[in-house]
Parts: structure tokens; C-alpha cells; sequence
């Protein structure tokens, strides 16, 4: 098992006042290639419009419609007539191949030439997603699933009809993009067969009463199994929308599933989410519940053994069985109902969905309007669309919620932001960040790697002292082993002092944490977010644990540093804290020449010789032998070199490691660039390391002019 301990300080105390004013704030950052935000607050309306008799109403003009959002009117800036009926049967059959929307990469910010190209190709088509949730469902469920979308496939299936398959289990999967081919829709769905469920039942929970009784002496509590399951979920059906955001006409998932179970709050804003990448993507969300038609049971079924507890004679059993069911019936309501679809639910007529998807597909206007309402604050607004012709029917999607900013967003929203960018392929600069990380030797195969992220201190805005609570940063970040399997993770929140303010804008805001892993490679990526703007940097490196057995001079990294601070009392294992002090990695090397230079490292498992003894006459008895200086370079010249240090004992026993902890004064060396070189030499194995480390020392005038 991989332990993980935490530390984590602000450098911005009074303490350090002398290296902060001395050594200089971080250069900006700059922004990296290609990063693009395109942000707009174009909204999508489907109208269906039909008379009495239930038939739609053509010949419409924008002047017809009035549009209002929240009791203000909005003009219609784009207008658009969908008529999939229209299709004639062989102009489907004779159609050139068309562009794979689920397999393009979304492009939320806008479209492209080729996305419009996109666009053109998908118009009057009825776009639909049959979305196969196998993680959840049981095998006879599949099968009706299967057996339903064959039906629709074998009879109801329209010449414009474009279909598309997505399936859930282990990973989300575009099994078939969109396509009017039945034999290539019926030949996929056969992989689906019975048996390639790989379903978890819900809801069952750590307390005996009322549940099934098996013989067995423990059952599963599996709510934190629920809650991720849902979450994965939702989070792929997000996915499927932003897939198809670039495409403006309205599509349809079909959503097979087995109900789903929500609980935490942190449920409440994946399905914010998904619903709201939805509503974006003009994207409507027809569920299926596949158990069908049940019957609820006094006492539970015949197939099922008999319940633990009073409650099958009390009608708890009952209840409890009833509020399940609506609970896991309530989330695929509320799916349907907020993104324009529809919920079939309590029915053994799975063809039913179907039919609703072309009734309200077949032919629609589609409306854009820009809204008047600039604030982006995420809240719900509602839409009303009314038509210059009596005695008519409208239906329409009536509201979304509004983006939000920063300042808008819920705990949860936040939390998710610092979630998605965690995840993301693609870096934010926005805050500039910098990252350092080491390796100690705490026991054979584990090591302390210590790691410091530092801000600079003029990037965060502090303006007043009523800003006191919103002074904060946040912090997460991840480790991956070699395979990208995450190996530990790090979340908190730090508090940042706003009395001085002046002395926080000349200074580095720095977080140091401590990881412990075995020998690998790894990959870290951290995210910070200053809570004011919402501003966020990232940080991502390769680290290497090297397996020091192999290695004729084991040693660990180079750590320099230019202060301590006292140790705080409870402090986790730390091998940069001797004596009471706690040494602060500099994480730039950057420093001053009136300052001083610390440098640490260990040797581990030195060899052994005669050593002789110091006092007179004294034999010479085993030892170890340990050598090391320090040379600083400028280009090829050799410019400054410390006197030897030896060690002849060694002063961590437990760890079997030589400690070096030099302190070299830097006013003997002009501003500039330098080449430190470290020199080791186990003199008893004759064996020796050269490692170098790259540093700045500023002038005092240049730091001070900074």
C-alpha cells in the first residue's frame, strides 16, 4: 500500500520578511500556444407548432414568433425550419457518406468550416444516440434493450433516420457512429447479447433488516460503489453531448438503463452538468427504464429469500421497496424533463420511445436568439414562445440555466472546475505556477518525496481586508505510476494572510506537501486556484524514484535553500526537518548575494574501512569515509570552491544515510548565472558522484529594485 503524508504551509509569515524582500517575485508565465476562449450567449429553441387535428403548422416566418426570457422579449437572430419528413426515401439510399460527429472532437467554442461543412451534411435528418448503459443493467435487460432497438430498426426506422450507438461499461464506447445502414446497426447490437451485462445491482446497503436473507454473516455496504457508479454515468453522457455540440440541428438519446440511485451532493452537480452540456448541445434525453412493468411484493418476490427483520410484517419492507424504486426513476426524470426529452418509465412496451423520439423530431422550427441578460450567474431562466396563430399547440424547451462565472458558481461547481482541469489534456496558464519535487530514502523501498508549488505573490489580488475570506487558494493534484493508474492524490484549501498586503505582493506564496512512494516512474500534475477571480495554473512533470540498489554511490537529491523556520510540533516524518528546524526548498533558485546558501543531501549505505582514529596511538578501526565540497562555475572557469567536509559515522542510523547540510555565504560571488557542482566521494569504496545544479544570484540593488 502506498502511504501518503501531508504537510502543507504558507510561506508568507513575517518570518521570512528578509528573503522575500531580497529575493525577487517570479517572472510571468507566459501563456501557452493555441489556447483560444471563445464564450457566447446564443440560445437554441426547438418550437413544435400543430393545429387541432394534431398537424404541424408550416409557412411560419421569425416575424410569427415572440420570444420572451424571464418577462423580457428577445429577437430572433436566426431561423431555421427542420423537416425530416420531407426526406425523400431515395435520396437517403443514394447519399454519399457522412462526416462521424462522435468521433470529431467537440468544439464547444464555436464552429469550424469543417463543422459547418458538418452541419450542411446533417440537415433535415433525424439524428438519434442509442446509449446502452451496461454498467448497471442485468443481463435480461439487456436483452430487452437489444430486442427493442432491433424492432424499431426492423419497422419504425425512417428513410432519415441516422442512428449511432453508445455503450457504457467499463469505459465508454462509440460502438457504431451515426449511420442509416440497418444490417451494420443490427450486426452491433448483437454484441450486446445476453450475458455482456456487467451490472451491479443497486441499493443495497451495510443494515440487515429488511434485506434478503442468504445465509450470509455481511453484506456490502456499496453506497461509495453507487455514488461513483452514478457519477461515471452522467459524466459519460456529458461527454456524448459536448461530442455533438458543433451540430446545431436538435438530436436525441436514448438512454437504456435500470434506473439510477443518486445520493451525495456531489451527484447534484454531475447532473447539473450533464443536463447543462445537454441543453447546450441542443441535445434532448429520452430515458428507458428496462425493469418495465414491476409489481411490488409484500414480503419480496417468490425467486427472492425471505427478508431479515420485522419490516416484511410491519409494510416497511414495502416502502422501503416503493421509495427505492421512485428514487432510481426520479434521476431519469428529471434527465428527460430538463433537456426537452421525455421519461418511459412503468411500461413493457419498450417500442413506445421510439415513436416519441420521431413525433417530436419529425418537423421543427428552430430558433436562436441572443439573450438580453448579460449576467452570467447560472441561474435558471425560464422561456415562454408564443405564435401569431390561434387555436394552436406549442411545445418548446421552457428554460436553462445560465452560465456562470466564477463569482456565480456553487461549492460543488467549483469543486467540479478544479475536478475537470485536473483531467484535462490541455494546461491553464492563466496563474502562473511552479513546481519542485525531491527524493529521500526512508526505508528500502519507500522514499519521501518532498514538493513545494510556489505563486507569486503579485499574481493574487488582494484589494481590501473585507477580502479576508476569499484570501485563499486551492490546491489539487495527482500522481499517475507508469500505467496512468493513480497512485495518491492531494486536496486542500490554504488560507492566505491579507494584513499585509503590500509585503504578500513582493513575495512567493510557496506549499510544500510530502509524498511517500516506492521506486518508479510517475507523473504529477497539480492545479491551483486563487479563489478571487477563479484564475487557475497547472503544473505537470515527470518524476523518477530511482531504485538506488543498483547504484555504486546511492544518494538523494540536491535540495537548496536559502532559510529555515521552526518545525511545527506533530510534523510527519521528514527527513528536511533536523534539530527543531524545517529546511524551506527554493524552489527558482534564485538568490541574493547577501544571502546564504544551504544545500542538503544524504548518502545511503556508505562502505566500510579502517578508519584511523583521531587521538594518538589509537588503532584504526571499521568505518565510513565520506568526502564533499562544492564548485561553482561560470561557463568552463572554476570560480569558487568550498573546503572538504568529511563524515566518518553515520548521523541517521536508522535510515543508513550520511547527512550533508553545507552553509556557504554567496558574497564572495558577483551577480550572474553559476553551475553548482556538488562533489561526494566514498573514499572507502572509491566510488564518486558530480551532480550539478543550475542558480541565479541577483545583486542587492537589483533585488531591492524589484
Amino acid at each position: 500500500m502506498i502511504i501518503s503524508s501531508r504537510r502543507w504551509a504558507v510561506r508568507i509569515s513575517v518570518l521570512m520578511l528578509e528573503f522575500c524582500l531580497l529575493c525577487p517575485s517570479l517572472p510571468s508565465q507566459q501563456p501557452a500556444d493555441y489556447t483560444f476562449r471563445v464564450q457566447t450567449d446564443l440560445v437554441l429553441v426547438n418550437v413544435t407548432v400543430r393545429d387541432k387535428s394534431g398537424n404541424f403548422v408550416r409557412g411560419l416566418k421569425p416575424e410569427d414568433f415572440i420570444v420572451v426570457e424571464d418577462n423580457k422579449p428577445q429577437r430572433v437572430v436566426s431561423f431555421d425550419v427542420e423537416d425530416v419528413d420531407a426526406v425523400a426515401t431515395q435520396d437517403v439510399a443514394q447519399a454519399k457518406p457522412l462526416p462521424s460527429p462522435l468521433s470529431q472532437p467537440a468544439n464547444p467554442a464555436g464552429a469550424t468550416p469543417s463543422a459547418a461543412n458538418s452541419a450542411n451534411e446533417f440537415k433535415d435528418r433525424r439524428l438519434i444516440v442509442l446509449f446502452f448503459d451496461l454498467s448497471a443493467m442485468q443481463p435480461d435487460e439487456i436483452d430487452r434493450a437489444v430486442t427493442s432497438a432491433e424492432h424499431y430498426i426492423d419497422t419504425q426506422m425512417a428513410p432519415a433516420d441516422l442512428v449511432s450507438t453508445v455503450s457504457l461499461g467499463s469505459s465508454l464506447l462509440v460502438n457504431q457512429d451515426f449511420t442509416s445502414d440497418h444490417e451494420l446497426l443490427k450486426k452491433q447490437l448483437q454484441t450486446f447479447g445476453s450475458g455482456g451485462g456487467q451490472g451491479f445491482e443497486e441499493g443495497t446497503t451495510g443494515a440487515t433488516e429488511g434485506t434478503p436473507d442468504t445465509g450470509q454473516a455481511f453484506t456490502a455496504d456499496d453506497t461509495e460503489y453507487n455514488i461513483f457508479n452514478t457519477d461515471r454515468r452522467l459524466e459519460a453522457l456529458r461527454s456524448v453531448a459536448e461530442k455533438l455540440s458543433h451540430l446545431q440541428q436538435k438530436k436525441s438519446l436514448i438512454y437504456f438503463s435500470s434506473g439510477m440511485d443518486r445520493t451525495g451532493i456531489e451527484n447534484q452537480s454531475e447532473l447539473r452538468a450533464a443536463i447543462n452540456a445537454a441543453v447546450r448541445s441542443n441535445l434532448a434525453i429520452y430515458t428507458m427504464d428496462l425493469r418495465g412493468l414491476q409489481a411490488i411484493v409484500a414480503g419480496g418476490e417468490a425467486q427472492n429469500a425471505s427478508l431479515r427483520g420485522t419490516s416484511a410484517y410491519s409494510g416497511q419492507s414495502t416502502i422501503n421497496a416503493m421509495n427505492s424504486n421512485f428514487t432510481t426513476q426520479e434521476t431519469l426524470v428529471t434527465l428527460a424533463n430538463d433537456t426537452g426529452g421525455r421519461a418511459f418509465l412503468d411500461s413493457n412496451d419498450f417500442t413506445q420511445v421510439f415513436k416519441g423520439v420521431q413525433q417530436d423530431t419529425s418537423t421543427y422550427y428552430l430558433l436562436d436568439y441572443r439573450s438580453t441578460n448579460a449576467a452570467r450567474d447560472g441561474r435558471y431562466r425560464h422561456i415562454v414562445v408564443k405564435v401569431n396563430v390561434p387555436s394552436v399547440k406549442i411545445d418548446y424547451r421552457r428554460g436553462y440555466y445560465a452560465p456562470a462565472d466564477y463569482q456565480h458558481s456553487t461549492k460543488e461547481d467549483k469543486e467540479l472546475q478544479l475536478q475537470e482541469e485536473l483531467a484535462s489534456e490541455l494546461p491553464t496558464t492563466d496563474l502562473p505556477l511552479y513546481l519542485s519535487a525531491a527524493y529521500f530514502r526512508m526505508e528500502a523501498n519507500k522514499f519521501f518525496i518532498p514538493i513545494s508549488l510556489v505563486v507569486p505573490g503579485s499574481e493574487i489580488p488582494f484589494t481590501r481586508s473585507s477580502d479576508r475570506d476569499k484570501a485563499t487558494l486551492d490546491v489539487i493534484g495527482i500522481v499517475l505510476d507508469s500505467e496512468h493508474h493513480p497512485v495518491t492524490r492531494v486536496r486542500d484549501t490554504v488560507k492566505l494572510k491579507v494584513d499585509a498586503t503590500s509585503e504578500v505582493k513582493k513575495k512567493n506564496v510557496q506549499y510544500d506537501t510530502g509524498l511517500s512512494l516506492p521506486p518508479g516512474k510517475y507523473h504529477l500534475k497539480f492545479v491551483v486556484r486563487e479563489n478571487q477571480s477563479g484564475r487557475m495554473g497547472s503544473f505537470e512533470t515527470d518524476l523518477t524514484v530511482p531504485d538506488l540498489k543498483s547504484q555504486p554511490l546511492k544518494m538523494s537529491s540536491i535540495v537548496l535553500a536559502n532559510q529555515l523556520q521552526p518545525a511545527k510540533k506533530g510534523s510527519t516524518p521528514n527527513p528536511l526537518i533536523r534539530d527543531g528546524s524545517e529546511i524551506i526548498p527554493n524552489v527558482t533558485h534564485v538568490f541574493s548575494s547577501t544571502q546564504h546558501l544551504r544545500l542538503y543531501y544524504e548518502v545511503y549505505d556508505p562502505a566500510r574501512s579502517n578508519v584511523p582514529q583521531p587521538a594518538e596511538g589509537a588503532s584504526a578501526k571499521p568505518g565510513i569515509h565520506l568526502l564533499t565540497n562544492v564548485a561553482f562555475f561560470r561557463g568552463k572557469a572554476k570560480v569558487f570552491e568550498s573546503s572538504l567536509v568529511e563524515l566518518t559515522e553515520l548521523n541517521e542510523r536508522n535510515r543508513k544515510a550520511g547527512i550533508f547540510q553545507l552553509d556557504l555565504p554567496l558574497s564572495s560571488l558577483k551577480p550572474g548565472f553559476y553551475t553548482c557542482q556538488v562533489n561526494v566521494v566514498d573514499d572507502a569504496a572509491g566510488v564518486f558522484l558530480f551532480p550539478r545544479v543550475a542558480l541565479l544570484i541577483r545583486s542587492e540593488s537589483m533585488t531591492a529594485a524589484r
